[in-house]
C-alpha cells in the first residue's frame, strides 16, 4: 500500500506556538502585576489629581502688546498669570478647548485729550476653564481700580471691561490626558520586557533552533511567540479603557468606533515595538543586559512623550526631539481619537512617524536577528 504524505499544516503551527506562548505568559504572576495591575493603579491616581497647587492663570494676548504699558504691567502683578503666545491659532485653540487657557484677552487702548491711555479689554474663555476663568475676573478688576486710582484722583472710567464671552464646550478631565499616557507606558516597557526576554531565553534554551530545524516557516514561529505578546498586551489595554471609560468618566468621543480606532493605533505601536524587542534579544549576550537597553530606549520616552505631562512644558528645542519620537505619536493620537473625535485616518501624521520608525527597525531587525 502506498502512503500519501500528509502536508505539514502552517496554520496549524502557528496557532499552536501561539496558544502555548499564551499559556506561558499566564504562568508568571508578574506579568499580570506590571502590565496591568501597575497602570491601573496610576491611572486612578494621577486621574484623580486635579489641576492642583495654587491658582495659575495662562492668558494669551489676541495682538502684541507693549511691555511698557501700565495696563500690561499692571497684569502682571496679578499672582499666578503667566503670559503666553502661540505659534499658530489652532494652537491657541486647541489650549483654550482643553482649559490649558485661562482666556484670550483683547485689550485696546486710546488717548484723551490730557494724552491719558483708556483701555477696553474684550475676554474670550471656555466653560473648560471654569476652575480660573471666574476667579480671573475679578483680580481683572484690581487691575483697573489700580490704574484709574494712579491716573486720576477722581473717578474717571479709564478702563472698560467687557461682558465675558465664555464658549460652552467638553469638559477636559485629567484623565483625559493620562489615560492615554499610561496606555503607552504600559504596553512600552511590557512588551520590550516580555518580547525580548522570551526570545533570548527560547535562543538561550535552543528552542529556537529546533523551531527552525522543523518545516515551521520562520514568520510563523516569530508571529506565534510575538502574537501572543500582542494579545497579551491588548488584553490589558482593554482592561485600562475600562477603568478609565467606567470609573473616571474617560472620553470616547464616538463610543464603540472610538474604541476600536484606539484599539487599531494600540496595535500599530505594539508591531513596531515587537521589533525593537527583537533587536535587544539579537544583540546582547548576556540576559543581563537587555534591562539596560530597553531602560536606554524606554525612559527617555517615557518622560519626553507626554506620558505623565504635556510636552510643551520643555523648551522649544527640546519639544521637537519629543515630537520625533514612536510614544509622543502615539499618546498624541490616542488622545485626538479619544477627546478631539478624530478619525484614525486624521491622525495620518503621528501614522506616518510610526511607518518610518517600524521601516528602520525592521530592516534592523532582519539584519540582526538571531536562531542560535
Amino acid at each position: 500500500m502506498e502512503h500519501t504524505a500528509r502536508k505539514y499544516s502552517q496554520s496549524k503551527a502557528l496557532w499552536a506556538i501561539t496558544r502555548a506562548s499564551f499559556k506561558a505568559i499566564f504562568a508568571h504572576p508578574s506579568a499580570l502585576i506590571f502590565s496591568i495591575l501597575f497602570p491601573v493603579i496610576f491611572v486612578m491616581i494621577f486621574g484623580a489629581f486635579g489641576n492642583g497647587g495654587g491658582v495659575s492663570y495662562r492668558i494669551a494676548l489676541a495682538e502684541a502688546a507693549d511691555t511698557n504699558d501700565f495696563f500690561y504691567k499692571g497684569l502682571l502683578q496679578i499672582p499666578g498669570v503667566k503670559i503666553v503666545s502661540y505659534p499658530d491659532s489652532a494652537s491657541l485653540k486647541k489650549d483654550l478647548i482643553k482649559g490649558r487657557l485661562t482666556a484670550i484677552l483683547r485689550i485696546t487702548k486710546t488717548t484723551d485729550s490730557t494724552e491719558k491711555p483708556h483701555y477696553t479689554v474684550g475676554i474670550r474663555s471656555t466653560t473648560a476653564s471654569s476652575n480660573t476663568i471666574y476667579s480671573f475676573i475679578p483680580a481683572l478688576d484690581l487691575v483697573k481700580l489700580q490704574l484709574e486710582k494712579a491716573l486720576n484722583d477722581a473717578y474717571v472710567n479709564y478702563v472698560t471691561i467687557e461682558e465675558p464671552v465664555i464658549e460652552k464646550v467638553r469638559k477636559y478631565r485629567q484623565i483625559d490626558f493620562i489615560l492615554p499616557g499610561q496606555l503607552g507606558f504600559s504596553i512600552l516597557f511590557s512588551t520590550l520586557f516580555g518580547i525580548a526576554f522570551t526570545f533570548f531565553n527560547l535562543r538561550e534554551q535552543l528552542v529556537l533552533k529546533r523551531f527552525y530545524a522543523s518545516p515551521v516557516k520562520k514568520i510563523h514561529i516569530l508571529l506565534g511567540i510575538g502574537m501572543s505578546r500582542l494579545f497579551f498586551q491588548v488584553l490589558s489595554v482593554l482592561v485600562l479603557i475600562g477603568v478609565g471609560y467606567f470609573f473616571m468618566d474617560f472620553t470616547l468621543q464616538n463610543g464603540l468606533l472610538t474604541f476600536l480606532e484606539i484599539m487599531l493605533m494600540t496595535l500599530l505601536m505594539l508591531f513596531l515595538l515587537m521589533g525593537v524587542g527583537l533587536i535587544f534579544s539579537s544583540v546582547v549576550k548576556s540576559d543581563t543586559s537587555i534591562p539596560l537597553l530597553i531602560n536606554l530606549f524606554g525612559f527617555p520616552q517615557m518622560m519626553l512623550s507626554g506620558t505623565f505631562f504635556p510636552v510643551e512644558v520643555f523648551p522649544a528645542w527640546l519639544q521637537e526631539i519629543c515630537r520625533a519620537l514612536p510614544l509622543t505619536q502615539y499618546n498624541d493620537a490616542v488622545r485626538k481619537i479619544s477627546f478631539e473625535g478624530l478619525s484614525i485616518l486624521e491622525c495620518w501624521k503621528e501614522i506616518g512617524i510610526l511607518g518610518i520608525w517600524m521601516l528602520i527597525i525592521y530592516a534592523i531587525t532582519v539584519k540582526v536577528i538571531k536562531w542560535e
